[in-house]
């Protein structure tokens, strides 16, 4: 498959010197953590912004919706843990300009039990991310669905949490567990821990009780939950199979255009605008100009919706935080 770049633009204001470090965490599976975590480290490098993304989920799945698969997983973050292979080794320059990932393999389950009586072990990670964040601006760890050794880590490295909550009533019961080991780690290894939001996902409008969960938890977490709702949307699920973010997959869909509005929300909170004035400009009269091209030269009408979706998504994201 050719390389899909993300159009690199000009930042309006200086970019974090040293990367923020993200856990994007729940212990609840199938709640979005891995879509969240790709899509927003795609609007991020459509920003222009360096993102390595940092698979520690053994099932491997924002490995996978990167379209990293197979033997190009060699030297995963398993490795790395184990101190076999460097985490410069480990990364891997995908085919989304701008993101680089270390990924994830089954092996990685067994973290657990090889490194849990080691000294500091829970600081594993926050060690190795140390040159990391000389060279990028974020880095986003996708965590697994449980409250162990690896969240723990991710927990203990990261500057701040963002929790995708699946709207319905169990989501609820879990996020006041990881709200409690958040607080845990934040006073035993990381004081610096904070919860940077909450992003309602799977969210269905025609059903009541995702209206109430969204109510209950505006009601008591305020600002911490973000505006941006992430719907329940048949693109969003395609996405992984065809190892893209939706946000490329299918741009002018609902689940994508949730994403670009949860992005802008993102960078609006770290103060960072997403382009200048001059950039959008110049973006546009590109979209433009590639539109007429592919005109002139009698693409397809698909080929030509395709292009005119991918490049829909850089508008939208050009627009002030």
């Amino acid at each position: 498959m050719s390389e899909r770049d993300v159009p690199p633009v000009s930042q309006s204001q200086l970019v974090p010197s040293n990367a923020r470090v993200f856990a994007v965490a729940n212990q609840k599976g199938g709640v979005g953590k891995t879509t969240t975590t790709i899509n927003l480290a795609t609007a991020l490098a459509g920003a222009g912004f360096k993102v390595v993304v940092i698979d520690a989920d053994p099932q491997g799945n924002a490995s996978t919706g990167l379209g990293v698969v197979g033997t190009a997983r060699s030297n995963d973050l398993y490795r790395v843990l184990l101190g076999q292979v460097g985490i410069d080794q480990a990364l891997i320059e995908t085919k989304f300009k701008g993101i680089r990932l270390v990924p994830a393999t089954q092996n990685l389950a067994a973290a657990e039990v090889e490194l849990s009586e080691t000294d500091e072990a829970q600081e594993k990670l926050k060690t190795l991310l140390s040159d990391l964040r000389k060279d990028n601006q974020f880095v986003l760890i996708d965590c697994p669905p449980a409250l162990g050794f690896l969240t723990v880590n991710a927990l203990v490295a990261a500057d701040q949490v963002l929790v995708p909550l699946q709207s319905e009533f169990y989501a609820l019961e879990g996020l006041a567990h990881l709200l409690k080991t958040i607080e845990r780690v934040k006073r035993t290894f990381n004081p610096d821990l904070n919860l940077f939001g909450v992003l309602l996902t799977m969210m269905d409008r025609r059903n009541n009780l995702s209206e109430g969960v969204e109510a209950d938890v505006r009601e008591h977490l305020g600002r911490k939950v973000f505006n941006a709702v992430i719907p329940r949307n048949v693109r969003v699920s395609e996405a992984p199979s065809h190892g893209l973010p939706v946000m490329l997959y299918d741009a002018s869909s609902t689940g994508a255009q949730a994403y670009v509005d949860f992005s802008h929300e993102f960078l609006g909170r770290l103060g960072l605008e997403a382009k200048t004035e001059e950039a959008k400009a110049e973006a546009l009269a590109e979209a433009e100009a590639d539109a007429k091209k592919a005109s002139d030269q009698g693409q397809s009408a698909d080929a030509q919706g395709s292009k005119r979706k991918r490049r829909g998504l850089w508008a939208w994201l050009m627009e002030d935080v």
